[in-house]
């Protein structure tokens, strides 16, 4: 049937509100620990290592027993299976057993009364360390060969040979910091007890399948033992796609083992000690170049610290490798990417899963080319672009869909860069303490899991006999309007209003086996799955209409004025009623795995993505050289969503991805001590952006395109491209410094995040040179 490519509809959508907007706003949206609690129910909390490397020679938790509250104290004796809660490789433990490999890791479990019982009495036990050697920096783990997996390379052509002939030549190197994830609603689970040896958790995860796999064999149980229930998160990020399973496992268990429900709300300070951050990473480089600014040769390092366990880190580090042409053709390249083990909390996933890191080291290297050759470095960006017969990224794919010569070209015109620009350099040479730069950078983000497997997705949907529509999905909602995007999407199947469609909790007795909301990819696998879902029920409402009233399959037309079978006209209310007296099923399960994707890790080959996000963004900053302190003035933005399902949901996401993006590379800083230590564990230590660091111009602008694949609606992924936008920040940062001294042609060493210490000292040095 013609019906079923999913890019039928055409028309625009309207930008239906977040379905939860009148619930935030009016406090009534229910997050897991908003729920009546039981008289029984037992509150959790971790006694935490407190050394980076040690093996625990002895343990006394008596005091731990007899504090006031306290129920039970569980250590990894009393884990019935496996002591795991790792997405792949095994190595997470949910309670240390003999060895401590990171500080806040979980040693053992008290339940107790309330959560203020179990917090105090898990820092009153007696441990016996003895230290180990621990790797607590970069440098540290390159220095003891400490990796989580042999060091990979993605290559091209001779990047040595090209490097020896090019006409110019530079080498650099810099720095980019992690970031906590700081979700407003913090990690979160609570655990009942059912019959025959059931649990029900219900938590704040991005993967429900996975931590309902991961508990039934930490309890030795079968996963259909295990239902987990997601409705809402308060942001996620990545922080929750596998940071959530410790949590929820330490719930289950406790339920487990006592029969009543427990609840495991962890604390801020304890959030951020204990879960995985963004990796941090160290760049170095060596390019070669013409006199035009044209990438000859490139040989790029990237080195990122990982933590104490695998996690997720060797895809991130992939994709970090695959985002390092960004949108630049690189005719001989060679990317090493060092995996390095630390004494440290695992790094883990976090919006743009190793592409921010991969994208900030190539821009970082085009601005080199520039300050070198004195040339504006948005003229160098222009002459490294993908076009034709230069349209192979170094891992073997074709990009097919480049639209970025001409998107970076419409956003330079509309927001002046070429008047702005020199206006701004007559500004700064009239200026002797206030310094600003201006950039404009693109992005080209791979969309898809480039673990092949995970690019699938079900769905359920049920139909009622008075036309009302429910739907339930693998996808979970974090805030970033998912939900409503896939509820439109059936509505429009049967061209009935919104408000027909009920949204419901993802439940893994509903849909199972579902791959974690990331990637990007929540609506394009979600929204293809309750697509083909409805259309299936549709396609039997159709047939039921041709045999009731004898008329072919092509005089039948679902409008928003009623379904139409020939001369007849229906409401979909008095359809769904009389299918059903008619014996039609009005329910269906759909199914999508994402096409034509496929990817050789052995040899970092293939065509890991279904197609590609662009966008650009021009910012324009201002620096105080006596202080260091910096303020974006204005941003514009030019963003590829193809045709957009919600246009208002997407620009929101890309004004947020913006500032988080901003917030990485200005103000966020991780600061372990000399122990391994995290010492900006809260609020008060570690600085998100605020309302006022937002530009007071700040313009967000759709590209007027469609996605060339078949997606629906032919609309694209929005919620992880927009983060990289906010690396025009950095390179106008850069800029601003590099402002002090014009006549140097050589780039400022300026770190990642841009702090006041770190303009500062880049401004220092140079002026020095």
């Amino acid at each position: 049937m013609a019906d079923r490519d999913p890019a039928w509809h055409v028309l625009p959508k309207p930008s239906h509100p977040h379905d939860s907007a009148p619930l935030h706003v009016t406090g009534a949206a229910r997050y897991a620990d908003d729920g009546p609690e039981p008289a029984d129910m037992l509150h959790l909390a971790f006694g935490q290592s407190t050394h980076a490397h040690a093996r625990i020679r002895s343990m006394d938790l008596s005091v731990v027993r007899a504090a006031e509250g306290v129920v039970h104290v569980f250590t990894a004796a009393d884990i019935p299976g496996a002591n795991d809660v790792s997405p792949v490789a095994g190595d997470d433990r949910l309670l240390a057993d003999g060895e401590v490999i990171c500080v806040g890791q979980a040693i053992f479990l008290v339940a107790a009364t309330s959560q203020r019982a179990a917090r105090k009495a898990a820092r009153l036990a007696s441990i016996d360390y003895e230290p180990l050697p621990a790797c607590l920096t970069i440098a540290a783990a390159q220095a003891a060969k400490s990796l989580i997996e042999p060091t990979q390379r993605m290559a091209r052509g001779d990047a040595a040979a090209a490097l020896a002939s090019a006409p110019h030549r530079l080498t650099g190197s810099f720095d980019m910091g992690g970031q906590d994830h700081f979700y407003l609603e913090g990690q979160v689970a609570i655990a009942t007890p059912g019959e025959d040896g059931q649990i029900h958790l219900l938590c704040s995860t991005q993967h429900p399948s996975e931590i309902q796999h991961l508990v039934a064999h930490m309890l030795h149980r079968r996963s259909a033992d295990v239902t987990v229930e997601v409705r809402r998160m308060g942001g996620a990020f990545g922080g929750k796609e596998t940071q959530a399973a410790l949590f929820a496992a330490a719930a289950a268990l406790v339920a487990d083992k006592t029969g009543r429900p427990a609840k495991f709300r962890c604390d801020r300070d304890d959030d951020m000690v204990m879960t995985g951050k963004r990796h941090a990473f160290c760049v170095t480089y060596n390019v070669g170049f013409d006199a035009q600014g044209h990438v000859l040769a490139l040989h790029l390092h990237l080195a990122s610290r990982c933590g104490a366990t695998v996690d997720l880190s060797p895809a991130i580090n992939d994709r970090a490798m695959f985002h390092a042409d960004n949108c630049y053709w690189l005719p001989d390249v060679e990317i090493l990417s060092e995996r390095l083990k630390t004494n440290t909390v695992s790094d883990t996933a976090f919006r743009g899963f190793g592409g921010p890191q991969g994208m900030l080291a190539i821009e970082r290297v085009m601005d080199d080319v520039a300050a070198h050759l004195g040339h504006d470095p948005l003229a160098v960006r222009c002459a490294n672009l993908y076009g034709p017969g230069r349209d192979v990224a170094p891992y073997g794919m074709t990009i097919a869909d480049n639209i970025a010569p001409q998107l970076i070209a419409r956003l330079r015109a509309d927001a002046r860069y070429d008047a702005r620009s020199p206006a701004i350099d007559a500004f700064n040479a009239t200026s002797p303490i206030i310094k600003r730069g201006i950039a404009l950078t693109p992005v080209k983000f791979g969309i898809s899991f480039t673990t092949t497997h995970l690019n699938q997705a079900g769905a359920l949907v049920l139909v009622y006999a008075d036309g009302s529509i429910q739907i339930n999905h693998g996808g979970t909602e974090m805030g970033q309007g998912l939900y409503i995007k896939v509820a439109q999407v059936v509505a429009d199947v049967f061209a009935v209003p919104i408000d027909r469609v009920r949204i419901t909790a993802t439940r893994t007795d509903k849909v199972p086996n579902t791959s974690a909301t990331a990637a990007s990819s929540g609506a394009d696998l979600n929204g293809m799955a309750a697509y083909q879902a409805a259309m299936t029920i549709r396609e039997r409402l159709t047939g039921f209409l041709t045999r009731t009233f004898g008329c072919p399959d092509g005089e039948v037309h679902f409008t928003p004025e009623g379904v139409i079978a020939g001369t007849e006209r229906l409401t979909f209310a008095h359809l769904c009623r009389k299918a059903h007296i008619g014996r039609v099923s009005l329910a269906a399960t759909g199914y999508y795995a994402t096409p034509d994707i496929a990817y050789d890790r052995q040899t970092h080959q293939g065509r890991p993505f279904y197609y590609f996000a662009y966008g650009a963004a021009v910012s324009e900053v201002a620096i105080d050289t006596l202080t260091g302190e910096h303020k974006v003035l204005a941003v514009d933005i030019l963003h590829d969503v193809g045709r957009s399902l919600n246009r208002q949901i997407d620009i929101g996401q890309i004004e947020g991805g913006f500032i988080q993006g901003q917030g990485w590379l200005t103000t966020e800083e991780l600061v372990f001590d000399d122990q391994g230590r995290l010492l900006t564990h809260s609020p008060a230590t570690y600085k998100i952006p605020t309302a006022s660091d937002r530009p007071a111009h700040m313009t967000i602008s759709l590209w007027d395109g469609e996605n060339v694949e078949p997606t629906i609606n032919r609309s694209k992924a929005v919620g992880e491209p927009p983060f990289m936008l906010a690396i025009s920040v950095f390179s106008a940062l850069t800029r601003a410094v590099a402002a002090v001294a014009p006549d140097v042609r050589a780039l400022p060493r300026l770190d990642a995040p841009a702090t006041p210490e770190r303009i500062l000292r880049a401004v220092s040095e140079h002026r020095a040179r």
